[in-house]
């Protein structure tokens, strides 16, 4: 009898165990299945909220594209219910500096200082600037440092250099020597663009950049974005003095009778840069819309979304 007990009672004790185990697994599957419900969950907030914020940052586009709203209407910046919302700016494509009109205007030295301040060495940076103007001339002369087909072709690219202008930055990147640069400053897009109408603009680029193209110091750049800010201090308000070229040039005392810093900038650039970011709960989205002017009939000249969070 003792030995019909303990055998029973050695199966009661593995069948609790067994049992023990099947709750352990199902409690881990009932935890998993409620972590990937709510992932799920998430994921689909997220992706609604991603839809709304694209719409609130469209919203901000068509309202910025409207030539009767000014660069400080109070309407650029909206707040709706359920946290949600955008904020546009109404920029000018000429505070960056467009290369192809640099390389047609045959400026390398603008280049080699841009490139100089990234760190790049003198003889690198020729070698880039001279690289570059191959890629947009038209013929197949090599520049002192540049780059022609033979060269691509050596790397195993037989349709290079495109010997046109680049139509849109990421072109830059094909160009001989351009990784250098962006190991020097993997921002440099922000310094460039393909679509302003000349020169720099001297009521909308930052100091930074007046400063390298008019070859002075940054104080004087610095002093005279101040003076386009106006009375506040702040950028794309109503009190804002857009500046001419010449009062631009003789505000930093600069005299240059060769006309190579003139015909560097520009002022009241036509071209804009729209941006609108649409934000709902945690989630944004930036629209980016760059248009010939705002005046009626505009040409969209470029589009593009960023998904910022």
């Amino acid at each position: 009898m003792m030995k019909i007990s303990t055998r029973h009672n050695l199966k009661r004790g593995a069948t609790l165990i067994a049992v023990f185990w099947i709750m352990a697994v199902m409690g881990l599957a009932l935890v998993a299945t409620v972590k990937i419900s709510r992932y799920q969950s998430d994921v689909a907030g997220s992706q609604i909220n991603g839809i709304e914020a694209r719409q609130y940052a469209e919203m901000g586009i068509n309202l910025a594209a409207n030539p009767a709203v000014e660069e400080w209407d109070f309407m650029l910046r909206q707040t709706f219910e359920n946290d949600a919302g955008f904020e546009a700016k109404i920029l000018s494509e000429g505070g960056r500096f467009n290369i192809n009109y640099i390389l047609f205007q045959e400026d390398k030295k603008l280049l080699r200082d841009i490139f100089q301040k990234w760190g790049i060495d003198f003889d690198v940076a020729s070698e880039i600037a001279d690289a570059l103007t191959d890629w947009i001339d038209t013929d197949d002369d090599v520049a002192l440092n540049g780059a022609e087909y033979e060269y691509y072709e050596g790397q195993g690219f037989y349709n290079r250099p495109f010997n046109r202008p680049f139509y849109e930055l990421d072109e830059m990147r094909l160009v001989r020597g351009m990784d250098l640069v962006e190991a020097a400053n993997p921002r440099w897009r922000d310094w460039f663009t393909v679509w302003s109408s000349g020169g720099l603009d001297v009521s909308e680029a930052p100091a930074e950049f007046i400063a390298m193209a008019a070859e002075t110091n940054i104080e004087a750049a610095q002093a005279l974005v101040e003076i386009v800010d106006g009375a506040d201090g702040i950028r794309n308000t109503e009190d804002d003095q857009p500046l001419s070229v010449q009062d631009a040039l003789a505000n930093m005392g600069i005299i240059d009778e060769s006309g190579v810093i003139p015909g560097r900038l520009n002022s009241d650039d036509p071209v804009k840069r729209i941006e609108s970011v649409g934000y709902a709960g945690s989630v944004k989205r930036k629209v980016v819309l760059i248009i010939s002017s705002r005046a009626q009939n505009p040409q969209i000249l470029d589009r593009k979304e960023v998904i910022i969070q």
